[in-house]
């Protein structure tokens, strides 16, 4: 009888060590995951710019509509969006230094590429997929007033 309890408890014991040990390897992975930055976050905002005027005018809307979206999620006015646009800076730079997200922001939901945008954890992804969000109801015909959340 001790040996069946001496084997159960070396059994439970390297199940719980098992246990454990895969325990820290998916925190461990999860806290890697969380720590790589992902790519678009590098991408230089310059070189996406002109695909979301091309989105926009592909459907009839214009460059000053795209412009207009971008300055009222940022803060940018025209003189400081151009300065990004120069400076090719990265989607981190580029929304670090907006001047101010606007406050209506919250109102912005719905799904962008699969994910509803209102769940999305990571800040900056969060912000990159509102933009996107915005674009696309602009190029899908609604008007500045709904888009703008007024």
């Amino acid at each position: 009888m001790p040996c069946l309890y001496y084997g159960t408890s070396t059994f439970m014991t390297t199940k719980s060590k098992l246990f454990k040990t895969e325990m820290l390897k998916s925190t461990r992975e999860a806290l890697t995951k969380k720590m790589e930055k992902h790519r678009i976050f590098k991408m230089s905002f310059a070189s996406v710019y002109p695909h979301y005027v091309a989105k926009a005018e592909k459907k009839g809307r214009t460059k000053a509509e795209v412009d207009t979206i971008i300055n009222w999620l940022t803060g940018y006015n025209q003189e400081a969006l151009q300065q990004q646009i120069e400076l090719k800076n990265d989607f981190e730079t580029f929304f670090a230094q907006a001047p101010q997200l606007n406050p209506n922001v919250s109102k912005i939901t719905g799904v962008i590429c699969g994910c509803r945008v209102e769940e999305i954890e990571d800040t900056l992804m969060q912000q990159i997929r509102y933009l996107d969000k915005l674009i696309d109801e602009l190029a899908k015909g609604k008007t500045m007033e709904k888009i703008l959340r007024k």
